[in-house]
C-alpha cells in the first residue's frame, strides 16, 4: 500500500467530522437504515470475503477463540443489520441543553452535548465492529478510522464498501467512515500520532495490542486489558442460580471478555455446590477446571490452581475455582485479582448483596444474573463500542452518549463583569 498515508486520512475524516456533527436525526437515522439494508443485501459477498480470512487465519494458527470472533454467518450479518437498526431507535444524544440554570446577574448557563470529533478504532478479528462502530459514530455525530488487524481484512473491506455506498448515495461525505486498508504495525505507530485531527483512540482486542496502543500513544485512549470476570457464590446463595448462572456465564460464549474466568465459592456451602458445579461444567462443555486445594477434589479432572490461573482471561472452555472462608476473603481475592470488567454475586441475603455492590468498584457489578449480560446491547446502550476499564471519562460498555461530550452554553442579555 505504498499509495497510502494516515495523515491524508486523518486529516480527511477531521474535515468529515464537521459534516457528521451537523447532521440531524432524521439524515442520520436514514442513513443507518440504509446501511442496514446494504449489509443484507450483500450478505453472500460478505460471507464470501469472510471465508477467505477464516481460511488464512486456520492456516496461520489463530486460537479458537480469535476464528470464533472472526466467522461471519448469513445469521451473524442479520444480527448486525438488527443492531445498527437498534441504533437507529435510540435518543439522539446531540443537540440537546440540559442543566439549563439561572445565575444572581442573570445569565443562564447550560450544558450542550457535542460529539467527541474524529474516533480511532484499532481491533483484532470481530468484523462486525466495522459495521456497529462506524453506526454508533454516525448516530453520535463523529467521524471514525476503523483499522482492523490483518485476520479479517477481506471481511473488514466489503463492508466498508457497503458503508461508502450508502454514504456517496445519500451525498455525505464518505471520509465520515475511514477503513484503513494497510494492516502493517507501522501505520498504528503512525496513526497514534495524528493528535492534531484525531480526538480518542479506543482499542479491542488481545491485552498486547490494547498496552502498545496505551503506551505508544499521543491521543488519548480508552483502555480495556482483559476481562478477568468473578462469580462469587455466597453462604446464602440459591444454589440452583448459582449453578445456572455459572453455566450461562462460563460455557454460552467463552470467547467473549464477559465470561466467567474464576469461581469463588464460599467455604459454609462448597460441600454442597462444588458437586452440583462439576456435574453441571461436565455436562455442559467438559469445562477444565483449575482448583485449589480446598476444592480440587470434587471435579474428576481438575489441576490444581497457581497464582497464574487466578489473574487468567482464558477465553476458552477453562475456568479457576477457589474456596473462601468469608465474604471479606471473596472481597479480597477479587480486589487483588480484578480486571475492573464485571463482577458478580450470588447470594438471598440483600445487605450482602449491597455490601457487595458498594465494596466491589468494576464497571460492572451484578447480583444473581450471568455476566454474559454485561454488554452494550444487554444493558440497553444499543450497540457498544468498546468496554472502558479505566475510570476517566467512560467506564463499562460505551454507547452514543460515551462517544460525546459537553460544553457549557450561557445565554446572556447584555451582562458583563464587573
Amino acid at each position: 500500500m505504498t499509495d497510502f498515508n494516515i495523515a491524508t486520512m486523518a486529516h480527511k475524516a477531521k474535515i468529515a467530522s464537521r459534516v457528521a456533527a451537523q447532521l440531524n436525526s432524521s439524515k442520520k437515522n436514514t442513513l443507518l437504515n440504509a446501511l442496514a439494508t446494504a449489509i443484507e443485501n450483500n450478505s453472500d459477498i460478505i460471507i464470501k470475503e469472510n471465508s477467505k480470512d477464516i481460511a488464512a487465519g486456520k492456516e496461520k494458527g489463530l486460537s479458537a477463540a480469535m476464528l470464533d470472533r472472526l466467522v461471519l454467518t448469513a445469521q451473524g450479518i442479520k444480527e448486525i443489520a438488527a443492531a445498527i437498526r437498534e441504533i437507529v431507535a435510540l435518543a439522539d444524544p446531540i443537540g440537546g441543553i440540559d442543566k439549563l440554570s439561572l445565575r444572581p446577574n442573570g445569565i443562564q448557563v447550560g450544558k450542550m452535548r457535542i460529539p467527541l470529533g474524529v474516533i480511532a478504532m484499532i481491533y483484532e478479528a470481530r468484523p462486525n465492529v466495522t459495521a456497529e462502530a462506524a453506526a454508533l459514530c454516525i448516530k453520535s455525530g463523529n467521524a471514525v478510522i476503523l483499522r482492523g488487524g490483518s485476520e479479517a481484512i477481506h471481511s473488514n473491506l466489503a463492508i466498508a464498501h457497503c458503508l461508502h455506498q450508502v454514504l456517496i448515495a445519500h451525498d455525505v461525505d464518505e471520509n465520515i467512515v475511514s477503513v484503513v486498508p494497510d494492516t502493517s504495525r507501522s501505520v498504528i505507530e503512525q496513526l497514534l500520532k495524528q493528535s492534531d485531527t484525531i480526538d480518542l483512540v479506543i482499542p479491542r482486542g488481545g491485552e498486547s495490542l490494547i498496552r502498545y496502543v496505551s503506551e505508544n500513544s499521543r491521543i488519548p485512549v480508552i483502555q480495556h486489558f482483559k476481562g478477568v470476570c468473578h462469580l462469587y457464590i455466597d453462604k446464602y446463595a440459591d444454589l440452583t442460580k448459582a449453578v445456572n448462572i455459572l453455566v450461562n456465564g462460563k460455557t454460552q460464549k467463552p470467547s467473549a471478555c464477559n465470561a466467567f474466568e474464576t469461581v469463588l465459592v464460599h467455604g459454609d456451602i462448597s460441600a454442597d455446590f462444588l458437586p452440583l458445579a462439576a456435574k453441571a461444567l461436565e455436562e455442559a462443555a467438559q469445562v477444565k477446571i483449575h482448583a485449589c486445594k480446598n476444592s480440587i477434589g470434587y471435579f474428576a479432572h481438575a489441576e490444581l490452581a497457581t497464582e497464574e490461573d487466578y489473574q487468567a482471561e482464558y477465553l476458552a472452555q477453562e475456568i479457576a475455582v477457589k474456596v473462601v472462608r468469608s465474604f471479606d476473603k471473596a472481597i479480597s481475592h477479587i480486589h487483588e485479582f480484578t480486571s475492573d470488567h464485571t463482577e458478580v454475586i450470588i447470594s438471598q441475603d440483600i445487605s450482602r448483596s449491597q455490601a457487595f455492590i458498594r465494596q466491589i468498584n468494576s464497571s460492572v457489578v451484578m447480583v444473581n444474573a450471568s455476566s454474559r449480560f454485561s454488554d452494550g446491547n444487554q444493558l440497553g446502550l444499543g450497540s457498544e463500542i468498546g468496554i472502558s476499564t479505566s475510570k476517566l471519562h467512560a467506564y463499562g460498555p460505551m454507547g452514543l452518549e460515551a462517544l460525546t461530550t459537553e460544553k457549557f452554553v450561557v445565554f446572556g442579555d447584555g451582562q458583563v463583569r464587573a
